[in-house]
């Protein structure tokens, strides 16, 4: 176990971290001048108690809540830790949201102020900031994105001359706030955005939180050699408990990545050993190397897909305890030729993915374990702080998301739905006692997903219970099932099924543009745009030929029959997906409900 001390709540943790530990140790990187540079744990204090008090000069106290929205920088972290010292509550929100889904956060949580990155974040708030009756004030990261000079708007730098001006006339005041902080305390309001409805405030205390990182540290080996790469958003809860207070548990050390888009470049500058991350990124990853290696000669394409078949039956034999002297060698072969090259694409450091958010493809798991880069699956909510199973580094299986986490109950209820019981459940939804009581039940979260435990006492995880539909022959469907099975396509980025008291199934479909561009070039199809590429002939009979692939693996009647190529992706910007990169169903189905109801109309003439 390598949690360096038992901590009740995050303040304790973060006064062990600055008072007691290795102070002088650089652990939290960014880029500065494109270089990366680190803070230390002594940095970390003064910069937090700091702005702590200069919150405190505001008047904040107390269970008062404070908003932060912003990407992730160290100034996230001295946000969080300063407003938990205060014993006030944190309300962290995705960077991506409309001024409108601020507006209604800012407003149901009663935030007393808010914290942003930089100006385009200061403008969405300074648009809602007169219909938010609560918010005092805005606090703004980057220093010269303040002008002019509002009542109630600070920077940073302001706020933290604030902090030390009241620590000269306030002795002991923030150690007196640590103090009085409690587990049971409510610590953060995460709103999930959902795939329905209004976003609803998922009330964590210090003890649902630590009562993961705990946990998680028992099963997974890390320590404090272990280095980080930060990408997913910290306002998540996966990227918060697993990536940040786990990494702080350890005594490990975090790299903030410069942006989604720039993950492969850090990816090598960082090297890190661990990395918390969704699966959509490794079926990027694996889109993309399948299409590099099949625009290569025919001798690389031959030696490629030879490495990954031995790679593949090694792994089977490894599981078996009979990998034989020839498989073994073969299997170093490989590795000089092809894997350890990838292994380098990733830093070459990596131990271990941890994945969660969503299901991970079995063939896509299989690939990397192939190539030596492990990916383990975890099953959670927000709602659950949020891990209820994992995988483990010695007891694992793909295509589940493992066993129950240790302190943490599941059962099965009668209509397959998952229940959990722990010391990571929530209080409950802040002020939204009807839907509290319906997801939380006799102290059993309902988490509203449909699985079952295999034979071994793996988790497996069918779909979502809201999604589950009925086709009009009355056969039943998993979507999710579906849908995972037509991503592993290199030609497809985004996938909803569509069939719910249907005659049979269809699908919308949004192209991998590159990958489709590329084959495009390659076979001389003139077009202009994405819209012209989506409906040339061609290109709808390359996906007609693709997906059949697919389809072999299905039932007939989970078979897509019809289904229309989009020119654009379902974004968050749109309101098609969540922040947490989950398509919104119903929303798209009733956007694209003339598309939908074409290619049935088409097929019943």
């Amino acid at each position: 176990m390598a949690l360096l001390k038992a901590n009740k709540t995050i303040p304790d943790l973060f006064v062990f971290l600055t008072e007691e530990y290795n102070v002088d140790k650089k652990f939290l990187f960014r880029k500065v001048n494109g270089v990366y540079e680190g803070i230390n744990y002594k940095e970390l204090k003064s910069e937090t108690e700091n702005i702590a008090l200069g919150l405190g000069a505001l008047g904040i106290k107390r269970g008062d809540k404070v908003a932060i929205m912003a990407e992730n920088r160290p100034e996230w972290v001295f946000s969080d830790m300063a407003i938990l010292s205060l014993g006030a509550v944190d309300v962290p929100l995705y960077p991506s949201l409309t001024a409108e889904s601020v507006q209604f956060i800012l407003n149901n949580s009663e935030s007393k102020g808010i914290i942003v990155s930089n100006k385009f974040q200061l403008n969405k708030v300074l648009k809602i900031k007169p219909h938010c009756h609560n918010i005092n004030f805005i606090i703004v990261m980057n220093e010269k994105d303040v002008t002019p000079k509002t009542q109630g708007l600070y920077t940073f730098k302001e706020i933290q001359d604030m902090g030390e001006l009241f620590a000269k006339n306030h002795s002991g005041y923030l150690k007196d706030c640590i103090k009085k902080v409690h587990e049971d305390d409510l610590c953060t309001i995460i709103y999930t955005s959902g795939t329905t409805g209004e976003p609803k405030g998922v009330m964590l205390s210090h003890k649902n939180i630590l009562s993961n990182v705990t946990k998680t540290l028992e099963i997974f080996p890390i320590n404090q050699d272990d280095i980080f790469l930060s990408f997913l958003p910290m306002c998540h809860i996966f990227e918060r408990m697993g990536g940040y207070y786990t990494g702080f548990s350890s005594g490990g050390s975090i790299y903030f990545a410069e942006s989604i888009e720039s993950i492969s470049q850090n990816i090598v500058e960082v090297k890190p050993t661990i990395l918390t991350t969704v699966p959509r990124l490794f079926e990027r990853i694996h889109s993309k190397i399948i299409r590099n290696i099949d625009s290569q000669s025919y001798t690389k394409q031959k030696i490629f897909y030879w490495a990954v078949e031995i790679g593949l039956q090694y792994m089977y034999a490894k599981k078996e305890h009979s990998i034989s002297v020839p498989l073994s060698l073969k299997r170093k072969i490989a590795d000089k030729l092809v894997f350890s090259k990838l292994r380098e694409k990733m830093g070459g450091k990596l131990r271990f993915f941890i994945s969660g958010g969503a299901s991970l493809p079995r063939e896509v798991g299989e690939f990397f374990e192939a190539v030596g880069i492990l990916i383990i699956e975890g099953y959670g909510l927000t709602e659950s702080s949020p891990i209820i199973t994992a995988n483990k580094l010695d007891d694992y299986k793909f295509g589940s998301v493992g066993k129950v986490f240790p302190g943490i109950e599941v059962k099965i209820a009668v209509d397959g739905e998952i229940l959990a019981k722990g010391p990571n459940i929530m209080l409950g939804y802040y002020k939204n006692k009807k839907e509290t009581d319906e997801t939380l039940k006799n102290g059993w979260l309902h988490t509203g997903d449909i699985g079952h435990f295999d034979s071994d006492g793996f988790l497996v995880i069918t779909d979502r219970k809201k999604h589950l539909f009925k086709t009009s022959g009355g056969k039943y469907i998993a979507p999710s099932h579906i849908e995972n099975l037509f991503l592993a396509s290199k030609y497809i980025e985004q996938f909803v099924l569509i069939g719910d008291r249907r005659m049979f199934l269809s699908a919308l479909i949004v192209p991998d543009f590159e990958a489709l561009r590329e084959y495009a070039d390659s076979h001389k199809i003139e077009y202009s745009d994405n819209h012209d590429l989506v409906n040339k002939k061609e290109i709808y009979e390359l996906f007609d030929k693709d997906m059949s692939q697919f389809q072999k693996k299905l039932a007939n009647y989970e078979r897509v029959r019809k289904f229309t190529l989009l020119d654009h992706p379902f974004s968050i910007e749109t309101g098609e997906i969540t922040p947490s990169f989950k398509i919104k169903r119903k929303l798209v189905e009733e956007r694209y409900g003339s598309i939908i109801d074409e290619m049935y109309d088409k097929s019943e003439k």
